[in-house]
């Protein structure tokens, strides 16, 4: 190892509330759904507009910036033909953008990508409620607690294979911390306890199985929780204590799951994976098979391959790989609207300031009015290649791109 210094609606919304307008602790933000604390965040930016600071990263990685205690974190891979590939997690200071930490986590030989999109450091890192340790996810090649000082709790692995690498990123839920494993070989849901790193419960899924990078996510029910995975032609429910399946659907067709689900309304919502991409709204009140008694609504026209949706009052608004944006009835699955934003999307939107920000591969936010007609604000670009999620924290929106991690702020 080594270190360097340097100088539910209603429930998403008061999670959002009762979260310190400084963190971004997971991918997707304090609730997970991409909602951000109620901020003005700017509306317009570009390379020369709103640019508090911009740092450069270095290595290769599409994990998502979280935010606690005044530093941005990142993990990346930097590659050497020679030595491998070193798995790292960086800090940087989020009022100057300073570099902070860099630690090596992992160290391993393969430097060849299974995916030329993608990276060997794609899941976003998540932070524990009192900012005390940080735990990192690599796929296969390891995932792991560590100290904000750079120093490592505990390793461990997971080995499995996958045709594209890594994907899903890790939560925490009641001092543990889970994780989705979906490859040819193994598929399984796996709780390890976020002090010593020890396996608490594992839910092997029962055959077919198959790839998908999906994050869980945990709901409320009643007075009860539950963890949803969205695996591999099908999508369950756990209780977060012993990962025993309280319900799950099933869809024979798909497969490389890459969203995330959103739950309101009573619905959870979640995208079924290529081949046939569905997106089905599912009451998460039954128990076993629910497939033919608790879907409310399924959409197949625009439903997304690798985006996670978002659900902001009762639309649930979506955007596929190729930027076809849907503004849907979060009740019915009826469509209100479809518009063509343009590029290529794989990052997830967010709700920020009473804004939507939908952000394409190629640099490009655009910026659009929650409603059942569609109305864009404005459309920001950046230099560089943008595949991580936005990330927000006082008032300032974070974004990575293939070689430098930005503040976007208001310049007065």
């Amino acid at each position: 190892m080594s270190v360097r210094t340097a100088p539910g609606v209603a429930l998403a919304l008061a999670a959002v509330a009762a979260a310190h307008a400084g963190e971004w602790p997971q991918f997707r933000g304090p609730t997970g759904q991409g909602h951000a604390p109620d901020e003005a965040v700017p509306l317009t930016w570009s390379e020369t507009d709103n640019v508090a600071w911009k740092t450069p990263v270095p290595g290769r990685g599409w994990s998502s910036p979280v935010i606690a205690d005044g530093l941005v974190w990142l993990t990346t891979a930097v590659t050497d033909r020679e030595t491998g590939t070193s798995l790292r997690l960086l800090s940087y200071d989020a009022e100057s953008g300073h570099a902070v930490g860099d630690v090596e986590v992992f160290g391993i030989a393969d430097t060849t990508l299974l995916n030329q999109k993608n990276s060997f450091a794609s899941p976003t890192p998540v932070i524990d409620s009192g900012g005390e340790r940080l735990f990192v996810h690599f796929g296969a090649q390891g995932t792991a607690a560590v100290y904000p000082n750079g120093e490592v709790l505990w390793r461990t692995r997971f080995p499995y294979t996958s045709q594209h690498g890594n994907g899903g990123s890790p939560i925490l839920h009641d001092g543990l911390l889970i994780v989705s494993i979906d490859g040819y070989d193994t598929a399984f849901l796996v709780a390890v306890d976020a002090e010593t790193g020890e396996e608490r419960w594992r839910a092997v899924r029962p055959a077919p199985i198959s790839q998908a990078y999906s994050t869980p996510l945990a709901i409320r029910v009643g007075q009860a929780e539950q963890i949803v995975n969205v695996s591999a032609f099908r999508a369950s429910a756990h209780e977060p204590a012993t990962g025993n399946e309280i319900w799950r659907v099933e869809y024979p067709g798909g497969f490389s799951n890459v969203s995330r689900p959103v739950h309101g309304h009573g619905l959870v919502y979640l995208s079924t994976g290529f081949n046939e991409p569905v997106l089905l709204a599912v009451r998460p009140t039954g128990t076993g098979n629910v497939t033919n008694s608790e879907i409310a609504w399924r959409l197949r026209r625009g439903a997304p391959l690798t985006v996670s949706p978002i659900l902001v009052g009762k639309e649930l608004y979506t955007v596929t790989d190729s930027g076809i944006a849907t503004c849907i009835d979060a009740l019915t699955g009826e469509i209100r609207w479809q518009h063509r934003l343009g590029g290529n999307h794989s990052a997830s939107p967010i709700h920020a300031g009473g804004r939507i920000y939908f952000q394409n591969e190629e640099g490009v936010t655009t910026v659009i009015e929650p409603g059942v007609e569609f109305e864009q604000l404005a459309r920001n670009e950046l230099d560089g290649s943008t595949l991580a999620s936005i990330a927000v924290s006082d008032a300032a929106l974070f974004i990575r791109t293939g070689t430098h991690l930005y503040r976007i702020e208001e310049q007065h």
